[in-house]
């Protein structure tokens, strides 16, 4: 018998801990909705340096996440419905088809013509309006998937647009979509929270409600502290990255080279036409073992005009993150 579980946290560590505890700690089968609140959440496998613009997701107070499944970075607000379902894995069937049908029955009866496509996703008219990624664990498979209700797509481009550092990577590339919103494909307009009641009637018909008790959040919790909003899960799981920063400035052109390895930059290097007042080696050693934040690249910078005539270290670490 399935449990039905859904609740009003849109906190994207303690939605996408929750998953792994319900499938690796909690036992029994699950339909899950959920929602989060502004977040990019990326793939097990992917560099996330490379995925995410990280300095407008912390200008923005975008959280990245990562989860435990496979495929493509994605971005979440309030108007993305997340629905995970965990079941027993049977070897030889199309769990992609088998766990959106549901979700494709009910966009159809509202009139909208969603159809499974590709790998995983479920698409109107060519475009993707639902990414969906799995993982099975002793016996169990876990499948989630996202669902464009009404996304801002300007945030969505932004948070995800690759910005001026050139990356060799060795992790696991999105493949970028066209993606459109349900909202625009329904015949009759509702807002989120009607669609999100219909989908919960959908899933509710045919499981046994659940209520995640004090037990429940105190583990999820754990989880959340021990792993998902820590910087060495979401970001330095990366793979090792050569990374690449070329730009023009009042005191000269710059280059900055650099690796990044478990997320902290390793054997940084500053080139340029610049004029220098002392030896420049000092200044990149002290980027070496940072973590590549806003905060940190600024405060290792912070003398930087101790070293290069004329430059200004918000200015190029602004520029670095823009």
């Amino acid at each position: 018998m399935f449990n039905f579980i859904t609740h009003d946290i849109h906190d994207p560590y303690f939605n996408l801990a929750s998953e792994e505890y319900l499938l690796k700690v909690k036992g029994g089968y699950y339909f899950y909705l959920w929602i989060n609140s502004p977040s990019v959440i990326v793939g097990v496998n992917q560099n996330t340096l490379q995925e995410v613009n990280l300095g407008y997701t912390e200008r923005n107070g975008i959280k990245v996440v990562r989860r435990l499944t496979g495929g493509g970075t994605v971005y979440h607000d309030l108007n993305n419905v997340c629905y995970t379902v965990i079941a027993p894995y049977e070897d030889g069937v199309d769990n992609y088809k088998k766990f959106t049908a549901p979700v494709i029955e009910y966009l159809n009866s509202l009139g909208v013509k969603a159809e499974f496509s590709g790998r995983n996703d479920i698409t109107v008219d060519g475009k993707k309006i639902s990414g969906n990624a799995q993982t099975v664990y002793d016996g169990r498979i876990m499948h989630h998937g996202t669902l464009l209700f009404n996304t801002d797509m300007n945030i969505l481009g932004d948070a995800l647009k690759e910005n001026k550092l050139k990356m060799q990577s060795k992790g696991i590339k999105s493949v970028r979509a066209r993606v459109t919103n349900i909202y625009d494909c329904l015949p009759v307009k509702m807002p989120v929270s009607e669609f999100y009641k219909g989908l919960c009637e959908k899933f509710k018909s045919s499981c046994t409600p659940y209520t995640f008790d004090q037990n429940d959040i105190d583990n999820i919790n754990k989880l959340v502290k021990e792993k998902y909003s820590d910087y060495a899960w979401n970001v330095g799981r990366s793979p090792k990255g050569q990374s690449r920063f070329d730009a023009r400035f009042d005191f000269g052109t710059m280059t900055l080279t650099f690796d990044v390895v478990s997320g902290l930059i390793q054997n940084a290097e500053i080139f340029g036409d610049f004029f220098t007042v002392k030896s420049i080696k000092p200044l990149c050693e002290g980027l070496n073992g940072i973590k590549f934040t806003f905060e940190s690249v600024y405060k290792a910078l912070s003398n930087v005009h101790e070293y290069i005539r004329g430059a200004d270290a918000k200015t190029i670490t602004e520029k670095i993150f823009s």
